[in-house]
């Protein structure tokens, strides 16, 4: 890695998915440590900040878009990140969050919350949960992606050939580390 007067600004997002790419970038380990001298991770769920910042360089985007909150969400990533990753199978495919697609958004939130319910059942109608979206899709469908990385979730060492590439000054070439569900 190149020496660097300023840190690369690297954000992590968590959508639609389960957050087992969070854990991969986590099981990096000692890696981290050696990472942080070149990156600064300006938003995060494993930090506090809680506004997206005007300026990214990265992003490293886990999950789907399924609801209007992560429409929302994906739209400013986009529009103030310099390159965007598709980190796992649920943000390049939509993946496991995508099963529902076969059903209707209304049939769903009717089966969690009027059919299988005992007590008080309800739709939500409060205007600070996010509406589900007809369908759910992946990153690519909704904005301009830069780097797929598959797997569910992608490796530690995936993960930090990536960064490591892109510190480097090159975009990544992913298709020999990566396989869809592995």
């Amino acid at each position: 890695m190149s020496e660097q007067k300023t840190k690369v600004t690297v954000a992590t997002v968590w959508l639609d998915g389960c957050s087992g790419c969070h854990m991969s970038l986590i099981d990096m380990d000692e890696r981290l440590i050696e990472l942080a001298q070149y990156i600064d991770v300006v938003y995060s769920p494993l930090v506090d900040r809680k506004d997206y910042p005007e300026a990214v360089d990265v992003a490293l985007v886990e999950g789907a878009i399924s609801s209007s909150e992560d429409l929302e969400k994906i739209k400013k990533i986009r529009a103030h990140t310099k390159i965007l990753i598709a980190l796992g199978d649920c943000a390049v495919a939509a993946n496991v969050p995508s099963i529902r697609n076969i059903f209707k958004a209304s049939d769903i939130l009717s089966r969690g919350y009027l059919e299988n319910v005992t007590a008080q059942p309800q739709l939500p109608n409060d205007p600070t949960i996010p509406t589900l979206l007809p369908v759910v899709r992946p990153i690519h469908e909704i904005v301009p992606v830069d780097v797929f990385v598959q797997g569910c979730p992608p490796s530690a060492d995936t993960i930090y050939t990536v960064i490591t590439e892109l510190l480097a000054g090159r975009m990544p070439v992913v298709t020999e580390l990566t396989r869809p569900g592995a």
